[in-house]
């Protein structure tokens, strides 16, 4: 269980997130919806620790998560809107490397297994990720996080510039990895994306989390609605 208790980050007198609270449980997925600047993106960071708080906790199983702490490389997988990985390495080899970074030593046919599993088709898993498609993209990165045992995926933006079949193949995948037990925060644009995959959804404004709803209480259009006031 991933929890927030009165997070905020403050620069001088601006709070780009003022005390946030929030818990993700297992097997949850958590979409936040907010224009850009509203603190979703702000979030994330100090969940992965790339910030550090002004005030507040984050806890990771009712243990406080401080900064540098290892707790975050053991549990925590981030999936950013355009996913960073070598492009003059294939998949398989990619999958590999970071992998062997996290401490996991997989064989040809366990490689081949995770990307399959993540729904890469077998004929790209030994081509050059410079030909790939962020769709293509985003499938080694989700594999490579499952590859870590990973438990707490946080998504920045994931379906941004994805067409509409690559959207739907991205939200079968996120759905499978709940249905693993994986928690999953996702910080998002897309209402209707939002509706079908989350548990719940918050919607941010000026860095504040001004409303929460559970996806299965609300339909999209009830959502864009609330939406359009909130911001």
């Amino acid at each position: 269980m991933l929890q927030a208790i009165s997070l905020s980050k403050s620069y001088g007198d601006y709070y780009a997130l003022k005390d946030l609270n929030l818990t993700l449980n297992p097997g949850e997925v958590y979409c936040l919806l907010g224009q850009n600047g509203a603190g979703k993106t702000t979030t994330i960071n100090l969940f992965l620790g790339f910030i550090e708080p002004s005030s507040g906790k984050i806890l990771l199983n009712n243990e406080e998560v401080l900064p540098q702490d290892n707790l975050r490389r053991q549990h925590f997988a981030y999936i950013p809107e355009v996913v960073m990985l070598y492009g003059n390495l294939n998949a398989m080899e990619n999958l590999s490397y970071f992998s062997r970074l996290a401490g996991f030593e997989y064989n040809d046919n366990e490689l081949a297994g995770l990307l399959t599993g993540c729904g890469l088709q077998d004929a790209a898993h030994k081509k050059q990720l410079n030909g790939f498609s962020k769709g293509m993209r985003q499938k080694v990165g989700i594999a490579i996080a499952v590859a870590k045992n990973a438990q707490i995926i946080l998504m920045d933006e994931p379906t941004s510039g994805l067409d509409p079949k690559a959207t739907a193949e991205f939200s079968l995948l996120v759905k499978k990895l709940a249905g693993e037990g994986r928690s999953i925060l996702m910080a998002t644009h897309d209402i209707f994306n939002a509706v079908e995959l989350a548990t719940q959804i918050g919607i941010m404004k000026q860095g504040r989390l001004i409303h929460t709803v559970q996806a299965s209480e609300i339909s999209a259009s009830d959502l864009k609605k609330l939406y359009l006031q909130t911001i």
